[in-house]
């Protein structure tokens, strides 16, 4: 699976964006873009900046498994990116993501405060090394 990949995680305020190197292999957080009007359109451009070959959008469930409306945002967030992009995407359940990313910043010795800029991106990057490793072991 080479080439570039990247993965959002979509929220109200910030959508936090990962790529991932050329070989696919590694997950790398990017500065988070400001939901609203023209987060498509920011991403569109680092789709073409790293010339990405698929999107991964994390698609926040319940821990029961079940959709609430951060899941049904994401949903409509994809349709959106689907419309709007010439590459694949895809939808990967991203519970616990934020929860790991979280506890890799504590652990890199950030405070909750120091972290609430990056804590997307880094939700991102997880979120993306899951869906790179997953790709890997099914081949």
């Amino acid at each position: 699976m080479t080439g570039v990949h990247m993965a959002c995680d979509v929220g109200s305020v910030r959508i936090g964006v990962a790529r991932s190197d050329p070989a696919g292999i590694l997950a790398f957080p990017l500065e988070a873009i400001a939901a609203g009007p023209d987060a498509i359109g920011a991403l569109g451009e680092l789709i073409a900046e790293y010339e990405a070959v698929g999107v991964v959008i994390g698609l926040p469930l319940k821990m029961d498994g079940t959709a609430g409306p951060a899941a049904e945002s994401a949903r409509a967030w994809a349709t959106l990116v689907v419309e709007s992009v010439a590459v694949p995407v895809h939808l990967v359940d991203e519970r616990l993501t934020t929860v790991q990313a979280q506890r890799g910043l504590h652990e890199a010795g950030r405070t909750v405060r120091s972290s609430r800029a990056v804590i997307d991106s880094a939700a991102a990057a997880v979120l993306l090394q899951t869906y790179l490793d997953a790709q890997r072991k099914a081949t």
